[in-house]
């Protein structure tokens, strides 16, 4: 039986035209319940990594609507919608503005499972993508490897603590995406220079991470991307030319001309043992959609340093690929619309 659900505009093209989020969330729980068809409910923060989903879900046929936070009012006395909710809320929407986002959502989340609602990297996943703490003493509680890491907390320690790491070092921040505030340095008095530069950027939570420089084998990392507990495909991403700022959404290019070639390729045939740990270990936390990242060093590790959990897909590489990562995403979505629907 088609379940009732109340009608949630949340500042998309209703914002567009003049409605604020609070506005809009003040609409959603004063709604008149219809009988209008379930739909997924897409919680996030960047409109601009949205369109290739929004075509997904066009292409396979799913009914959904973008939930965008970072201001509003949640009545808690309210019943949510029913439907199905993916969140792709990402640990760096304090660098596009939207420094409320993040807790927000944490607010949104625990709304909806409160009132039994199915979502899609819960409230659980959501604290993975939010700290690379959690990200990597998850995935070393796993037996998977990671790179020695010391996380400082303020300013005061710093120095003292990446003195006890050999030169170079990685620093960068706990809570953040797309590579920014990673840095690598060739010895402490260059991290101090760094440290007390003008346009020096304190993480946002005040957690700095030090890490080891992993030596690669090849100038590249390799992404593999899960959905709904099967691998999609793995890419890779070319490190000579891209640095640390990985991020393969097409919103995230950078202009290198139109004879530039692509950081990132389809990494075809790739099988490891650590694919069916990077499957465990998402199906342990209820990690439905994400992309695991590793380099392979010099000698012969193979170390995962991050779980993107608001994955992006590179459009050139999901056209070469065997299956399209929004679209296996649309498919997941829409199989559990049709459970919530029937149950």
């Amino acid at each position: 039986m088609l379940r009732q659900h109340v009608a949630i505009g949340v500042a998309n093209a209703v914002a567009a035209a003049g409605e604020s989020l609070c506005d809009s969330l003040r609409a959603a729980v004063g709604a008149a319940k219809g009988g209008t068809a379930v739909k997924v409910h897409v919680i996030h923060e960047n409109p601009d990594w949205y369109p290739p989903f929004a075509a997904a879900f066009e292409a396979e046929g799913v009914d959904h609507e973008p939930w965008l936070l970072g201001a509003g009012v949640l009545d808690l006395d309210a019943e949510p919608p029913h439907g199905v909710f993916w969140s792709r809320m990402s640990a760096s929407a304090h660098t596009r503005g939207h420094p409320l986002a993040k807790d927000h959502t944490r607010s949104v989340l625990n709304w909806l499972e409160a009132h039994g609602r199915r979502v899609v990297n819960g409230r659980r996943v959501l604290e993975l993508e939010m700290s690379k703490i959690d990200q990597l003493t998850a995935l070393r509680a796993a037996g998977i490897e990671v790179p020695r890491t010391l996380a400082v907390v303020g300013r005061d320690a710093l120095l003292e603590a990446a003195a006890t790491l050999p030169a170079p070092f990685i620093a960068k921040h706990n809570q953040g995406g797309k590579g920014l505030g990673v840095a690598l340095f060739e010895s402490v008095d260059a991290f101090a220079d760094h440290l007390g530069a003008p346009d020096h950027q304190p993480p946002v939570d005040g957690i700095t991470l030090l890490q080891e420089y992993l030596t690669a084998a090849e100038p590249r990392i390799t992404r593999v991307e899960i959905v709904d507990g099967e691998v999609v495909y793995a890419l890779t991403a070319d490190t000579a030319r891209g640095g640390f700022e990985l991020c393969p959404a097409e919103a995230c290019a950078v202009d290198g001309g139109p004879l530039a070639p692509s950081l990132f390729a389809l990494r075809e045939g790739f099988e490891h043992p650590v694919l069916k740990q990077y499957l465990e270990f998402a199906r342990r936390h209820g990690v439905e959609v994400a992309g695991f990242e590793f380099i392979e060093t010099t000698d012969g590790r193979l170390v995962t340093y991050d779980v993107n959990t608001t994955t992006n897909y590179n459009p050139e590489v999901d056209a070469a690929a065997p299956r399209s990562g929004p679209r296996q995403v649309a498919r997941f979505l829409k199989r559990l619309l049709t459970e919530e629907e029937t149950s």
